[in-house]
């Protein structure tokens, strides 16, 4: 026999053996039975596959037996056999893998990764396999994809493990594979049985299974490979669309370790637009905080440097503007996390550089040749290192790169009047949104270049530039931008950002800036542009010229604050003004516009401007400013109290201001003592403070303390640092009221009840409280620190603290003195009330009584007898007894009158004897007959009778 037929048949053995191993078979003829009838089935089944309306016969396989030929010992090293195995597990499970053997399959995918090392054949039908892995997943029933989670999971985990397969057709292959989780293909032909898992099913799942950790650890393996770099790059940014696969990524320093490689060479420009968006994916879905951290390293910062150079210096299309754009915002971002490895690098002062250039003349090499080309990239850009310049002026150590690159000299060239744009310079719009965000931006840098600022004469450009903005002309603004709020049609935005530039740097108090400032008219300046815009229509009144007034008001406060001569500079126009705001609608200050905000500044400007300069005072007082004071203390506004109380308190040093304080009158005519003792008694019920019904003080040793006050106890401070007990002086309004009524005095006040003395003896005596409360601090805090003072020192501390005690007992028995009266007081109130009532249901009793009488008089003759003697014997009662010598009684009675009613007085005088005249009534007819006739009522007429 020859060596080639020994082979031969050596060969044919070892494969029938394998053939056995693999199929468990007893006989080779079996096998080869059952092989047949294998191939007749399948022959059957891609018939039946060409039937397009038909859904496939699928038939399990035995992939455990697959798994046998790799493992086994015997079988191990028949490569071609498994490599036809393969090829027909990639034919049996092209419509896709069921979910019950995918662990089997990434079991055999991981068989072939260990041998494809040794053994290429091994490339292609693995990644045959692995393409199936981007079909839908097959499942039997519903409950499968919730049955299979966890297995599915891990089983996306170890696919991810195959970018190790030293093999570049596997590794992309791979990554498509998981691209398709993102876009699946179609399903062509329905298996029978089974139904692809849901559209999102394997996203859910790979995220579960820390795929996007898994890849981001892969980085390693694929650094010199462009390709294979790009694909997973790709894959990488679908994954980062997600927030739970940003978390996972950046757990495995996934920022760094894309970043860092931001800048290899790649001819495609795919390797930065890929790694750019999985940045930006990151800082938007992952943790940003954690991300820029990782983005802060220095390697970093020089890869996304030279990347951002050079698409700006060599970039040309619109795509290479844009995504320089990109990297400027992730190098914004890390500035405002760290600003030091930007200035390490050298990047911040480039980044100073490309910001300034087109403004101030540099000779460095690389602007010579740049030129920005106004279209709307470059423009975004000039904002974004605008933004840049203000996120680097957090740190100190960039000063001095800004005063090199001339950042001031470049700003302050866009703080001029806005003219008609040349043919090569920014559009209108494009140039009102640049000014506004390089004033914006000078508001920032201003205030740490003083020096810079006087240089360039800010001052100056910022007045003349004010002056423009207030004048009338044809100029319309757009305001299309964020910076432009406000200001279409006006120029009322350019007014709103130049006054916070000023109120910026006059905030900082540089005297020098300031008496600058002065000099050049800015006081009248600022109160014209005042005047003008409290006088114009209030349907105008908007945000930002409310924001205006605010800021005017903020810089006149700051200038004139501690300078006479610039409070008489603010004068009687300023007062005006101030009185014209102070009495706007209260309802306005919940507006939601700024309302609160003005009245705010305009109080504070009372109290700077104002107050101080004797002329202004009085003649604020004479335009009923100090009523407009009391009327918003009246209004009772937590927030503004504090402030109200402190003018009124400034103004109490005026002694006409005393007169205007006892003559206001509220809305319910109280008085002002009335409304200061009702604030402090709503202070103190605000605070917790121990009191009575009466408000009398409970506890001796802390008249004042509250609840709070209570509650924290003592807490041992350092020297330095002030006590609960010296703090809330400040924090609440009782020592302004106090001082008030120090002014106003104690006594005879308008207005105030008998009680209300009760809380006022409090307030008179509040100094004497608060210095016994601070010695009480001061023996609780040695107390706590365990230090006990000499001899001599704790005898004068318990004096003093003995000595407030008595005070306080000293107010609590003049309290008790006081309600003591009140009571008697009110008794006797009581009583009067008591007997005035008695008295009126006497009296009534009297009226019903005669009443009584009178009816039984007119219906009883004999009562009416009784009661007409009882009268005349009441009346012959009330005569003298005594009679006068020769005088006559006369009769005021008619005779036989029954009647009890008083009848009108009588008196028969007989003068002349009857017997001559006839009696009384005789001749009455002629009488009568001689009675004139006069206008009005009878009268008597003397006559003189002719006697014959």
């Amino acid at each position: 026999m020859t060596p080639q037929s020994r082979e031969m048949r050596l060969d044919v053995g070892v494969s029938c053996y394998a053939v056995a191993m693999e199929l468990g078979t007893d006989s080779l003829a079996g096998h080869l039975n059952r092989d047949s009838r294998q191939r007749a089935a399948l022959r059957k089944s891609e018939m039946s596959s060409d039937k397009p309306d038909s859904a496939l016969t699928f038939k399990s396989m035995d992939l455990n037996r697959v798994i046998k030929l790799f493992e086994d010992p015997f079988s191990r090293e028949l490569t071609e056999r498994q490599v036809r195995v393969l090829r027909k597990v990639a034919k049996h499970y092209c419509n896709g893998i069921p979910l019950k053997d995918l662990s089997q399959i990434i079991q055999i995918l991981n068989l072939c990764a260990e041998r494809i090392e040794d053994h290429k054949d091994f490339v292609d039908p693995m990644c045959e396999i692995v393409k199936l892995c981007g079909l839908p997943f097959l499942k039997e029933k519903t409950s499968d994809e919730l049955n299979y989670a966890q297995v599915v999971a891990e089983s996306i985990s170890q696919l991810g493990c195959m970018m190790r397969v030293p093999s570049s057709q596997v590794r992309i292959q791979l990554c498509r594979a998981l691209i398709n989780f993102y876009n699946p293909d179609p399903v062509i032909q329905q298996v029978e049985g089974f139904q692809p898992t849901a559209v999102n099913y394997k996203v859910q799942m790979a995220e579960a299974g820390g795929l996007a950790e898994t890849l981001i650890l892969s980085m390693t393996l694929v650094e010199n490979q462009l390709r294979e770099k790009l694909s997973l790059l790709k894959v990488l940014q679908l994954l980062s669309s997600s927030p739970e696969n940003c978390k996972l990524m950046a757990k495995a320093q996934g920022a760094n370790s894309i970043c860092y490689r931001l800048s290899d060479p790649d001819p495609s420009g795919q390797l930065l637009f890929r790694s750019s968006e999985i940045l930006w994916n990151l800082l938007e879905n992952g943790p940003k905080e954690e991300i820029i951290n990782q983005l802060s390293n220095t390697e970093c910062i020089y890869a996304l440097k030279d990347s951002f150079v050079r698409l700006l210096t060599n970039g040309y299309k619109h795509y290479d503007r844009q995504l320089r754009n990109d990297l400027l915002v992730i190098a914004t971002l890390i500035a405002e996390n760290s600003v030091p490895p930007l200035i390490e690098s050298g990047f911040a002062k480039q980044l100073i550089l490309f910001a300034t250039f087109s403004e101030v003349k540099s000779h460095s090499p690389l602007v010579k040749s740049l030129k920005l080309l106004h279209n709307h990239e470059d423009f975004e850009m000039k904002k974004l290192l605008f933004n840049m310049i203000v996120v680097l002026s957090r740190d100190i150590s960039a000063v001095q790169l800004f005063s090199d690159g001339k950042v001031m000299l470049a700003l302050f060239n866009y703080v001029k009047a806005n003219e008609k744009p040349g043919k090569h310079d920014w559009p209108a719009a494009r140039f009102e949104d640049l000014q506004l965000h390089a004033i914006a931006t000078l508001s920032t840098v201003a205030p740490l270049l003083l020096e810079d600022y006087m240089t360039c004469q800010g001052n100056t450009r910022i007045l003349l530039f004010l002056e423009w903005c207030a004048s009338q002309d044809t100029y319309f603004g757009q305001g299309n931008c964020f910076h432009g709020t406000g200001g279409r049609g006006n120029k009322h935005a350019q007014m709103r950002y130049c006054l916070r530039l000023l109120r910026s740097v006059v905030s900082i108090g540089d005297e020098t800036v300031n008496q600058d400032l002065c000099d050049q008219g800015a006081i009248n300046q600022f109160l014209g542009i005042l005047g003008k815009i409290v006088n114009g229509s209030a349907e105008n009144e908007d945000a930002t010229l409310l924001e205006i007034q605010t800021d005017i008001l903020f810089i006149l406060s700051t200038l004139c604050e501690n300078d006479l001569h610039r409070k008489d500079l603010f004068g009687s126009e300023g007062v005006d003004v101030l009185l014209q705001l102070l009495r706007m609608n209260h309802s306005k200050y919940y507006s939601g516009l700024g309302h609160n905000k003005l009245i705010f500044c305009t109080l504070d400007c009372v109290w700077c401007c104002v107050i101080g300069c004797f002329s202004s005072e009085d003649y604020f007082l004479e335009k009923e400013g100090m009523f407009i004071i009391l009327d918003l203390l009246a209004l009772n506004m937590k927030s503004m109290n504090n402030l109200v109380l402190g003018i009124l308190v400034e103004f109490c040093d005026n002694p006409k201001t005393i007169a205007h304080i006892t003559t206001w009158r509220g809305k319910k005519n109280e008085t002002a003592p009335k409304l200061l003792l009702d604030m402090w008694i709503q202070e103190e019920a605000e605070l917790g403070v121990k009191q009575d019904e009466y408000r009398r003080i409970i506890d001796a040793q802390k008249p004042l303390a509250g609840q709070l006050q209570e509650d924290q106890g003592v807490t041992p401070l350092p020297a330095n640092c002030f006590s609960f007990a010296v703090m809330e002086v400040s924090e609440n309004t009782r020592a302004k009221i106090y001082s008030v009524f120090s002014k106003l005095g104690f006594e005879n006040l308008p207005g105030l009840s008998v009680l209300d003395y009760v809380t006022l003896s409090v307030i008179s005596r509040y100094l004497d409280f608060k210095v016994g409360e601070i010695w009480h601090e001061i023996r609780d805090e040695l107390k706590e620190e365990n230090i006990q003072p000499v001899t001599s020192d704790q005898e004068a501390l318990d004096i003093i603290i003995k000595s407030a005690e008595n005070t306080c007992k000293m107010v609590a028995c003049h309290q008790t003195e006081i309600i003591e009266n009140y009571q008697q007081m009110e008794i006797q109130e009581e009583q009067q009330k008591y007997a005035e009532i008695q008295a009126n249901h006497k009296q009534s009793e009297l009226v019903m009584k005669s009443w009584d009488n009178f009816v039984a008089r007119t219906s009883n003759y004999e009562a009416l007898k009784k009661a007409k003697q009882l009268q005349e014997k009441s009346i012959e009662s009330s005569r003298p007894k005594a009679k006068l010598n020769n005088s006559s009684f006369h009769s005021t009675q008619i005779s036989n009158l029954n009647t009890t009613v008083p009848c009108g007085q009588l008196v028969a005088v007989e003068s002349t004897p009857s017997q001559l005249t006839g009696g009384p009534l005789a001749d009455t007819a002629f009488a009568l007959k001689r009675v004139p006739i006069r206008g009005g009522a009878l009268q008597k007429v003397k006559s003189t009778k002719t006697l014959d």
